[in-house]
């Protein structure tokens, strides 16, 4: 439960900041255009605190928290008086109306930046994304790729981690084929390009990783039998298993990696496991029955520890971190590598090229908001910027209940230099709220089935 009221909490936060960030847009571009704000709302519903400012505009906090708006004058919409039409949103120009609608989304990307530069300005421990193993008959195999070589860009974007490779890959769902960087090894001073051939190339992000699909093990230290952690609670500690046992066999058969460890505990889900362990130099042997959780479409099992692993070699760790100034285009140019990817993303879910399924609601952003809150500051930081871009485009998208429906109906202004009629704007409203409220009900129903 706690866990529950923790991700509660910040999705709350961060869809307050990023609401507030949005509207803001609107309200400032409304101001500065001469527009009357009658209302700044944070949240519908009822009003939990309001005040009106000096300026006349009544700032709210209402209870629902679920975004927010700026209601301005409007002749279309109350009775104005005389002496305020000029004041009214629909009697200003078309270029300032156009302007005050796009200053959402470009105040969500502004923001992105922003978080981006603090994230980049903070810094961030990373690890070079150097290859590991390299599946045989594999996609990357095929390729050339081989253990040890370090990614260095993915189709010309370059990757100094593995978050920046991850976020590359995701982005070519649907593609024929994809260019690898990569440096043969530590001590080489070039780089050679490999050229994947993507056609055969398709996964569930939910489930699966973009890496190992492709046929890669990321580089990690040697992962040994040794037992570091036990999770109290879990079906290891009930077992009566400690810190420091060395594992020997599970069900019968002699370990000689951890893989083999969580192959057998996960194909074995609520199922009595005999487990040998060495223990002060003499072995001891306990009876496991790990628990059942539910991954996909089916139960697997889990036992509550980890083992021991090797220190990473210093070269392959470092902080990314930017000085004030530096971090300045580089913040913009991730925030523009992630508006192309949302971009791509929205496209290929069109296109039948990423599945329905992975669309996303309140639920998993919810989950996201809690999960980068317990890491610190700065990976909230980088979730922040993430969703921000994500709000601006979605908001850009030319559905009429949105800020890119609007400008739709601005654009077809400019053209017939007439405004689109209210029957042709009621219809779009109408059609536009409809496909917007299956689109959520499709994303509510994926959260669901993740828990």
């Amino acid at each position: 439960m706690s866990g529950i009221l923790w991700n509660l909490l910040f999705f709350i936060v961060a869809l307050g900041i990023l609401v507030a960030v949005h509207e803001y847009g609107h309200f400032w571009v409304a101001r500065r255009c001469g527009v009357k704000v009658e209302r700044f709302s944070i949240g519908f519903g009822k009003a939990i605190w309001q005040r009106v400012g000096k300026d006349g505009t009544e700032y709210t906090i209402a209870m629902i928290p679920l975004g927010g708006y700026v209601k301005m004058l409007d002749e279309r919409v109350d009775d104005v008086p005389p002496e305020q039409k000029d004041m009214a949103f629909n009697n200003r120009p078309l270029w300032q109306r156009s302007a005050i609608v796009a200053a959402g989304p470009l105040a969500n990307f502004l923001f992105a930046i922003v978080a981006y530069w603090l994230v980049m300005v903070m810094g961030t421990p990373a690890i070079k994304p150097v290859i590991g193993e390299v599946a045989p008959q594999s996609i990357a195999a095929q390729a050339g790729l081989e253990s040890g070589m370090e990614l260095t860009a993915v189709s010309g974007i370059q990757t100094p981690d593995w978050e920046s490779v991850n976020l590359q890959l995701i982005s070519h769902i649907g593609d024929d084929e994809m260019t690898l960087s990569v440096m043969p090894n530590e001590s080489a001073g070039y780089t050679v390009d490999k050229s994947l051939d993507l056609t055969t190339w398709s996964f569930d992000p939910e489930y699966q990783s973009a890496l190992r699909t492709l046929g890669l093990t990321p580089y990690s230290p040697e992962i040994t039998n040794v037992i570091a952690q036990v999770i109290e609670g879990s079906a290891a500690e009930q077992a009566g298993l400690q810190v420091g046992d060395k594992l020997v066999s599970v069900d019968g058969q002699t370990v000689d990696d951890w893989s083999l460890i969580v192959n057998v505990v996960r194909a074995h889900p609520e199922m009595m496991l005999p487990i040998v362990v060495n223990r002060d130099g003499r072995d001891m042997t306990f009876s496991l029955t790990p628990n059942s959780r539910e991954q996909g479409n089916k139960q697997v099992g889990y036992a509550g520890f980890a083992p021991q692993v090797g220190e990473w070699p210093e070269t392959y760790r470092f902080t990314l971190q930017y000085g004030p100034l530096e971090a300045i285009p580089a913040a913009m140019d991730k925030t523009w590598q992630v508006v192309v990817l949302t971009a791509q993303m929205i496209k290929k879910l069109f296109t039948g090229d990423v599945a329905v399924k992975n669309l996303s609601g309140p639920i998993s952003i919810a989950k996201g908001a809690g999960m980068t809150a317990d890491f610190g500051l700065v990976y909230f930081l980088g979730f922040l910027a993430l969703i921000s871009v994500n709000l601006g485009i979605i908001n850009l998208l030319p559905l009429p209940v949105l800020d890119g429906g609007h400008l739709l109906f601005f654009g077809v202004e400019a053209v017939t230099r007439r405004p689109v009629s209210e029957r042709v704007q009621d219809i779009g409203y109408r059609v536009g709220s409809a496909i917007i409220v299956v689109l959520m009900a499709v994303a509510l129903f994926n959260d669901f089935a993740r828990l």
